[in-house]
């Protein structure tokens, strides 16, 4: 029999990028170098309502959010970030923000040099900077405001959003091509190129190099891997992922998740937004949570323990599991905000829940505590495992509750401060 072929383990070495720090007061976000993959989300609130706006971003923060993007859209938004910020302060919640400016942000961030400061980091979009001549100088002027508050700057190209000009530009030289390529090598080639240019422009124009995010946003899969591939090949600036408006539900999160998972796989990209459109009246911290569980699942960061779950099948009729494993995930990342503080490596930790014996007891044995509930028929008794050890068998009502006291038993003894 001949020898397996070895199968790698784990995703490809992060590509070397530079480094961009962001920063409010002591804070800093270290973005790209050998700082781990960032997760970002977006308020979808009027930033005119400074507290409105500000408690979203405490709510966004505290699932997780390590940078968090406001519009900045009018004067009125623009005289509420200072406001915002302060609020946000009082809090003390200082998680850095970045202003998203479209059409002018050039007007805003000069006229209202409060916002401009109390920003930690501006996203430009360079096919909404302005057209004809004005494009060049509007651009100029924002990146003007960045280096003179040293502040960094995503260059953030859409494909909804394209510059037109640039694109005929490239339509043109592919017409004269030997061999033109297709409609879609075109776009591509344009939503790249206007991310280059444009971050050349804005060293040209003094914002240094280490200030530089780009992003290339599409809302197709296979076209977002396309681009940032041969964006990632092109040029050594972080580079942040995210497909743009990805969709609602299953929806959003299975395409984010197979564009961007398949790009980290391949060491490409430093930071991370998963753009779901809520639901009505839903969480906007979903986003934040599905951006974490791409990186935790795929072994490249930890951020709150992990539930293992099996899903159900005709041995467990009961609900019991199902409810027992919503509610402790629920409870896990709800202690999360504070056990950062008080229990260092706590992320780390597997916490099983399963629905009968088949597999029950074997993967509560292999997490850190794990659970098994009687399937349809099995006796009445749910066996608890810690560090692969039988600790315990639960019966009776107060099931959730003795297990949620165990789990909180194991975290300060093994997670404690000493």
């Amino acid at each position: 029999m001949s020898e397996l072929n070895p199968i790698p383990s784990g995703p490809a070495a992060p590509r070397l990028t530079r480094q961009v720090r962001v920063v409010h007061g002591a804070r800093v976000v270290t973005i790209g170098g050998d700082a781990p993959v960032r997760v970002q989300s977006m308020t979808n609130t009027d930033t005119a309502d400074a507290l409105g706006t500000a408690i979203q971003v405490k709510e966004l923060a505290r699932a997780g959010s390590e940078l968090v993007r406001i519009t900045v859209n009018n004067p009125e938004a623009a005289k509420a970030v200072p406001y915002i910020r302060e609020q946000l302060d009082r809090m003390e919640i200082d998680v850095p923000l970045v202003g998203d400016f479209h059409y002018n942000g050039h007007t805003l961030l000069r006229e209202y040099p409060d916002c401009a400061k109390a920003l930690s980091k501006y996203r430009i979009n360079p096919g909404n900077v302005g057209q004809g001549a004005k494009r060049d100088t509007q651009f100029a002027q924002m990146i003007e405001v960045a280096a003179q508050y040293d502040k960094p700057v995503r260059i953030g190209v859409n494909w909804g959003s394209l510059d037109q000009s640039l694109l005929a530009r490239i339509m043109d030289e592919n017409a004269q091509r030997a061999q033109p390529w297709s409609a879609q090598s075109v776009m591509y080639e344009a939503l790249i190129t206007s991310a280059l240019e444009s971050a050349a422009k804005a060293e040209e124009l003094g914002l240094a190099g280490d200030k530089i995010i780009l992003s290339c946003k599409v809302s197709g899969v296979q076209d977002l891997i396309a681009v940032y591939r041969e964006l990632a090949r092109r040029c050594d600036y972080p580079l942040h992922l995210g497909l743009t408006e990805a969709g609602m539900g299953s929806k959003g999160i299975v395409a984010s998740t197979a564009a961007i998972g398949i790009l980290l796989q391949e060491g490409i990209g430093s930071t991370i937004r998963v753009s779901l459109t809520p639901e009505p009246g839903g969480d906007r911290t979903k986003e934040v949570v599905v951006a974490q569980e791409i990186l935790q699942t795929m072994g490249l960061r930890k951020f709150t323990p992990m539930v293992i779950a099996c899903p159900g099948c005709g041995r467990t009729t009961s609900t019991v599991f199902q409810e027992l494993a919503d509610d402790i995930q629920s409870f896990l990342r709800e202690q999360m905000p504070e056990w950062k503080k008080r229990y260092p490596g706590v992320e780390a930790m597997n916490v099983a829940v399963m629905g009968c014996i088949v597999n029950g007891p074997g993967e509560s044995k292999h997490a850190h505590i794990g659970i098994s509930l009687p399937g349809t028929g099995e006796s009445p008794a749910a066996p608890v495992f810690v560090d692969g050890v039988k600790k315990a068998t639960l019966r009776g009502d107060s099931i959730v509750a003795d297990f949620k006291a165990i789990v909180l038993d194991y975290v300060e003894t093994n997670y404690g401060k000493r």
